[in-house]
């Protein structure tokens, strides 16, 4: 577990609106949110439905794991986030700008407890009943007609800091597939089996998507439908259905999609990892940007210049910073390692959170990478034109095209869950041989 330390200046108010106090943000324990939500039914619902998703394993269920939601305050919106138990599900709800009555006026990052007691709370908000929040250095009190509820933070569990990086990883490469109206959105979802953990695809068909077992271009692969239950109460208050994921061929494995309701002032949206036994902090999808020699200097230099807009504007920071769009997307991953920035599929952009980042931490939550580090730094890399030989303890392994290699762990994922450390670190030495290659044709 990583407990993340949050310092604030005094307690959240609710007088003639709500007030949330928060860690971090342009200024000194800023409080970030003075207003009402506009939709309270919709986001008691959405609350409910992003605890649910962290108190679920939907791998080997076991007794509920963490109920501590992430909340930040951008400039004109507050997200919820969550992941599952198992880290195969991750949940988000935003409340987008027209569920805000009130400014935010400074931003920053804190927990949400949600648990049982509230949760029970949760579900007699209606539409109009109002709903009370205040958010403290060390506890969440939420305000109903059933009286008030005091929840107190948890630990944020590490495998919570290394599915946001992999999350903000997969989904950047995302696209929109399909839209779909809520009514068609409820007999799909409600047709889905509740425990089915099969790989189907979605294609879209007319006014609706139908489900095969076979890829085809265009598709959205659906890993696990019965991960998508969270998003059934949300139903009521949607008004579309809409599937993103990255583009497919025939013959594609398994991959992550998200699936997202919204209305007008809320989205709640569900990604869901490749395949119901994998989780999203073992995906090793942000290893090649870590890899780099100079990411951790560039996310120092990218962190300094970040902003509280709704996204996050890459080629903005790439002309404030000096840095290539590449470099500061390498950054930006390095900064997700600590949960620092995700990314918005349906803004297509990316967003900042404010929690402690560590260079030293990226390391220790991937030992791939540390691994690597250490074999280059032994010299047990002898790069080579097609074939590089790595000499990792007492065994010795051929690395093809700086990718396949003859280790277990290539035989086993086939490079579905990111590179190899042996593959890794061929990539680390070709990188910097020509780095010096290009230093010399500049001196020369």
């Amino acid at each position: 577990m990583v407990s993340a330390a949050y310092s604030y200046l005094g307690s959240s108010t609710l007088d003639d609106g709500l007030t949330l106090q928060t860690s971090g943000g342009p200024a000194a324990h800023p409080r970030f949110f003075t207003g009402f939500l506009t939709d309270p039914g919709a986001a008691a619902t959405g609350l409910l439905a992003v605890a649910e998703v962290a108190r679920t394993r939907y791998f080997r269920p076991l007794p509920p794991a963490s109920l501590d939601p992430v909340v930040t305050a951008g400039s004109d919106r507050l997200r919820f986030e969550s992941f599952s138990g198992c880290c195969g599900v991750y949940a988000r709800m935003d409340v987008l700008p027209t569920g805000l009555d009130g400014d935010i006026v400074a931003h920053g990052t804190t927990n949400v407890d949600v648990n049982l007691p509230l949760q029970r709370a949760l579900t007699r908000v209606g539409r109009a009943d109002p709903m009370h929040v205040a958010v403290g250095p060390d506890d969440l009190t939420v305000t109903t007609f059933d009286g008030e509820l005091v929840e107190r933070k948890v630990p944020l569990p590490s495998r919570w800091l290394r599915g946001f990086a992999e999350a903000q990883v997969l989904t950047a490469r995302f696209d929109p597939r399909a839209e779909i109206g809520v009514a068609e959105a409820r007999i799909l979802l409600n047709r889905l089996p509740a425990t089915d953990k099969s790989v189907l695809w979605a294609v879209p068909a007319g006014r609706s998507l139908r489900f095969t077992s076979r890829p085809t271009p265009g598709a959205v692969c659906l890993p696990g439908a019965g991960r998508l239950a969270a998003l059934k109460p949300f139903l009521r208050y949607a008004t579309r259905l809409a599937v993103y994921g990255p583009a497919v061929a025939a013959g594609s494995g398994p991959v992550a999609s998200t699936w997202e309701l919204s209305m007008p002032s809320l989205r709640l949206s569900l990604t869901l990892s490749p395949e119901p036994y994998r989780g999203f902090s073992g995906e090793g999808a942000v290893l090649d940007s870590l890899a780099s020699d100079e990411a951790a200097d560039d996310a120092d230099l990218v962190s300094a210049l970040l902003s509280w807009d709704p996204t996050i504007d890459v080629d903005a920071l790439a002309g404030a910073s000096g840095l290539d769009a590449r470099r500061v997307r390498d950054a930006l991953t390095q900064l997700g390692t600590s949960g620092r920035v995700g990314y918005d599929v349906a803004e297509a952009g990316y967003f900042h959170r404010t929690l402690p980042y560590s260079a030293d931490v990226v390391e220790k939550m991937n030992p791939r990478l540390a691994g690597a580090r250490a074999l280059v730094a032994a010299g047990a890399v002898t790069p080579g034109p097609e074939v590089s030989v790595v000499l990792s303890g007492t065994e010795t392994y051929h690395v093809r095209d700086a990718t396949s290699c003859t280790c277990p762990w290539w035989a086993k994922h086939r490079g579905d869950r990111g590179p190899c450390k042996h593959a890794l670190a061929v990539r680390m030495v070709l990188a910097g041989e020509t780095a010096d290659q290009d230093a010399v044709e500049a001196t020369a």
